[in-house]
């Protein structure tokens, strides 16, 4: 599977505005505080990952790694999984991977939750469900409005996919592409509105229609943080040379 990564400047490299954070403190607990924002932004991103992979992107010690992860796993803002058994090597115990738990992604902004929840529960209330829709829909137009050109004037589906993954990542979603099968799969790594699309899935949904507009193809969600899921993941069937589209993984109709 060949994974391009489509990440904002303000997240290249782990570089970002809380670099500066802890100004003042013992320069131990600054770097290792750095180093635990690093570990957690590589989980959000490539979730779930293992810890030599996570050792070796960041090119630190296995042992620096195993502390950090030990330390968001104690906080309750990673949890693991067995991974699969095809990337297994050998018997014995089955590799963890590690991924966020909705406290880590918390980490990155999960900022107004409690109010944006009130204001569209009361929205539902006095519009009714059609107003929520409404809304929805002028949330992700306003999202996705200012990139609308850039990314309807790629050559082909690829390069769409790409540049979309490339333009959710510049408003926090840490969005990245990847070829799988007979088409694209994007995945965003973090969602700044899941606690609220949890309640009102109006959210998805609407963001889904854009990304078929977008794209100029139908998509299919295959899973959504909000519903517990790791990451967002649509599939971009690919078409063949007649125009026709390939068939989801799940074998279903497109969404």
């Amino acid at each position: 599977m060949k994974l391009r990564e489509a990440v904002s400047e303000s997240t290249e490299h782990g570089r970002g505005p809380r670099d500066h954070a802890g100004a003042g403190a013992p320069a131990q607990f600054t770097h290792d505080g750095r180093t635990r924002d690093e570990v957690a932004r590589l989980l959000l991103e490539q979730g779930p990952i293992s810890a030599g992979a996570v050792a070796h992107t960041l090119g630190i010690s296995p042992t620096a790694v195993r502390r950090h992860l030990d330390a968001l796993l104690a906080d309750g803002e990673a949890d693991t999984r067995d991974a699969p058994a095809r990337a297994r090597r050998g018997r014995g115990r089955p590799a963890k991977l590690f991924l966020l738990t909705d406290a880590g992604r918390a980490r990155f902004g999960h900022a107004y939750d409690d109010l944006a929840v009130s204001a569209i529960r009361f929205l539902a209330e006095h519009g009714g469900e059609e107003a929520v829709r409404r809304f929805a829909e002028h949330r992700v137009a306003k999202l996705v409005g200012p990139y609308r050109d850039t990314v309807a004037g790629q050559p082909d589906l690829e390069r769409r996919a790409e540049a979309l993954a490339g333009a959710l990542s510049r408003e926090g979603y840490a969005a990245s592409t990847a070829e799988v099968g007979v088409g694209e799969q994007l995945c965003q790594h973090h969602c700044p509105v899941a606690h609220v699309a949890a309640e009102f899935p109006q959210l998805c949904e609407a963001e889904t229609e854009a990304f078929a507009e977008l794209l100029g193809t139908h998509v299919q969600r295959l899973a959504t943080i909000a519903r517990g899921d790791a990451a967002c993941t649509t599939h971009v069937p690919a078409e063949d040379p007649q125009g026709r589209q390939a068939p989801t993984p799940n074998g279903g109709e497109p969404a």
